[in-house]
Parts: C-alpha cells; sequence; structure tokens
C-alpha cells in the first residue's frame, strides 16, 4: 500500500506593494510594485493639497530629509490622493514647499485603495526588500522622528 504525505507550510508573508499604475508629477507612468531604493528601506507618504496635517508632516521631513538620506540614504514618494479636477495644484503646492520627494498622483484612489488607507496623512515603510514594514496614520508634530528610527532599525 503506497501513503503519500503531503505537509504544508504555512508562512506568513510579509506584505507587498500593489501593482497600481500612477502617474509622477511630470506625466511618467510608474507601476507602484516596481518602487524601490536600490535594496534600502523607502517612505510613501499619502498627502492632498488640501491636507494641512499632511502639508505640516511633509514639511517637518523635508527640513531634515538631506540628514536623513545622508544617513540612511532613504527614500520618499509622496502621493498624492487629490482627485482630477485638483491635480493641477499638486506641482505648484510642491514647487512652493520646495520638497525634493518622488511625487506620485492617485488621483483615482487606486494606490490608497488597494493598501485600505483610511485617513490622510498615511505613511508607509518598505524594507530593501519591497515588504512594508511600518503603517502610521495622522500627524502629530514630531512624528516624524519615530519615521526615521524605524528606517535606522531596518538598516541595521
Amino acid at each position: 500500500m503506497l501513503m503519500l504525505l503531503v505537509v504544508v507550510v504555512a508562512t506568513a508573508h510579509a506584505q507587498k506593494l500593489p501593482s497600481v499604475t500612477l502617474k509622477t508629477i511630470d506625466g511618467r507612468t510608474v507601476q507602484t510594485d516596481t518602487l524601490s531604493n536600490n535594496g534600502r528601506p523607502f517612505i510613501i507618504d499619502f498627502f492632498a493639497t488640501w491636507c494641512k496635517p499632511c502639508n505640516r508632516e511633509l514639511n517637518a521631513i523635508h527640513e531634515v530629509y538631506e540628514e536623513w538620506q545622508n544617513e540612511t540614504g532613504v527614500k520618499i514618494f509622496a502621493v498624492s490622493i487629490d482627485q482630477a479636477q485638483n491635480i493641477n495644484k499638486v506641482k505648484p503646492l510642491v514647487d512652493s514647499y520646495g520638497w525634493e520627494y518622488d511625487v506620485l498622483l492617485d488621483p483615482n484612489g487606486d494606490l490608497k485603495r488597494a493598501l485600505g488607507v483610511q485617513m490622510i496623512p498615511y505613511v508607509l515603510i518598505v524594507d530593501g526588500q519591497g515588504n512594508i514594514a511600518y503603517k502610521h496614520n495622522g500627524y502629530t508634530d514630531g512624528a516624524e522622528n519615530e519615521l526615521i528610527e524605524k528606517v535606522r532599525e531596518l538598516i541595521k
């Protein structure tokens, strides 16, 4: 008698970025599941032009972004969820603040929906292998310090 033994091994798979097509602020097409930072962590920060806490958060990060990049090599993708009728306000806002982030546009909320984002600001940290390692929503002054601490933990 032949017995067949099947072993099922369940492993907890880390959540990866979904594949959604977005545009950059200058009109290039980007697949979100291909976002990377040469094997180093990166941050995805959802914002809207009308969201004051979002703008405060991105401004606070802007103040220390160069230091963060020098220390950890982290990169930031700022994803605007402004709807199509307001999309033309994104570039002027980004330019007025001098943000040096890679800005992506999600006017239909495709990436926001795929990730289950309910409110903004909403931040994800993706590790060097493309796994979502940290999620946070809302912003209070100083919360950006927690972000860089999480990035530091990932690069150790």
